[in-house]
C-alpha cells in the first residue's frame, strides 16, 4: 500500500488524535496573506481538517484536495455547514486549475509527500502575482532527554524500529534546507517562524495517536502488537501520562508581483 493511503484507514481516530495548530500560527498566515471574503485559497492534503476551520472563518473560499477518499468524504461532511468550502478527492499532481487564480495555497504536515520538482512550480503557477504559499509541519517529541519515561520510550522505539537517523527537536539544518528550497523555486519575501505546544496522553490514547502515523501502521502485526504493549506498560509504570512536545515550523512566502 502507498504510505499516503495509510491515513485513509482509520479516519475518526486520525481526526480525534492528530493535533490542531496554535492560534498564533493562523494569525500569522491571515495577516501575511490578507485573507478575507474576497480571496480564494487551496488546501493541499486536508486530511480531516486540522488546519481548515480558521481559514474558512475568514470568509475566504477554500478549495481542498485530498488523496484519500475516506478522508475527503469525512472532511466534506465535517465542513458541510460552510458555504465557502469545496473538496475534491484527487492528488495534487492530477489537480487542474487556472494559472494565476489563487490567493493562498497552504498545506499542513502534508507537502513532503509531493515530489519537490512538481509541487513547488505548480504552486507558483496557480498563485496570483503576490499570492501566498504557506507550508507548516507539526513535529512531536515524546518528553525530554532527562525524563525517565522518555528514555524508556526511546529504548522501546530503538528496539522495534531501529533507525540511524537521530531526531532533533530544534533542527535548524532541516529549517534551512526548506528555506533554501522555497527560494530556489522563485518564491520571495520568505518568513519563517516556530511555534510550540504540549499535549498529554494516557497509554491507550498514545497508542491511538501512533496508529495515525504511516510508519507505525506498516509494521508487521506481531511486531506492532508487542511494540504497543511495551509502550503502554512503560507509560503506566511512570504515572499513566505521557507528555508530547510539539514544534511547528511555519514558512510563508509569495509569488513575485
Amino acid at each position: 500500500m502507498d504510505r499516503k493511503l495509510t491515513f485513509n484507514q482509520d479516519v475518526k481516530n486520525y481526526d480525534k488524535f492528530r493535533p490542531s495548530y496554535p492560534k498564533e500560527l493562523f494569525k500569522e498566515i491571515i495577516d501575511y496573506s490578507g485573507l478575507d471574503c474576497n480571496k480564494h485559497s487551496l488546501e493541499i492534503g486536508i486530511g480531516t481538517g486540522q488546519a481548515t476551520r480558521p481559514i474558512l472563518e475568514t470568509g475566504c473560499a477554500v478549495r481542498a484536495i485530498e488523496f484519500g477518499d475516506k478522508l475527503a468524504d469525512y472532511s466534506k461532511e465535517k465542513f458541510s455547514s460552510y458555504n465557502n468550502f469545496k473538496i475534491k478527492n484527487i492528488s495534487f499532481e492530477d489537480f487542474e486549475c487556472d494559472s494565476n487564480s489563487i490567493d493562498l495555497v497552504y498545506s499542513a504536515t502534508a507537502f513532503h509527500w509531493l515530489p519537490e520538482e512538481i509541487a513547488y512550480p505548480k504552486v507558483l503557477d496557480l498563485l496570483k502575482r503576490g499570492g501566498t504559499m504557506t507550508l507548516f509541519w507539526n513535529r512531536p517529541f515524546v518528553g525530554r532527554d532527562n525524563d525517565p519515561l522518555h528514555q524508556e520510550i526511546q529504548a522501546i522505539y530503538d528496539k522495534y524500529r531501529p533507525s540511524t537517523k537521530v531526531l532533533i527537536e530544534h533542527d535548524q539544518e532541516r529549517y534551512n534546507k526548506r528555506i533554501d528550497t522555497i527560494k530556489k523555486y522563485g518564491f520571495v519575501d520568505l518568513e519563517f517562524k516556530l511555534f510550540h505546544q504540549t499535549r498529554s496522553f494516557n497509554a491507550e490514547d498514545y497508542v491511538c495517536l501512533l496508529n495515525t502515523y504511516s510508519d507505525h501502521r506498516i509494521l508487521l502485526p506481531n511486531i506492532k502488537a508487542e511494540f504497543e504493549a511495551e509502550i503502554k506498560s512503560a507509560i503506566n509504570r511512570h504515572g499513566g501520562i505521557l507528555k508530547v512536545y510539539d514544534t511547528v515550523d511555519l514558512y510563508l512566502a509569495r509569488k513575485p508581483s
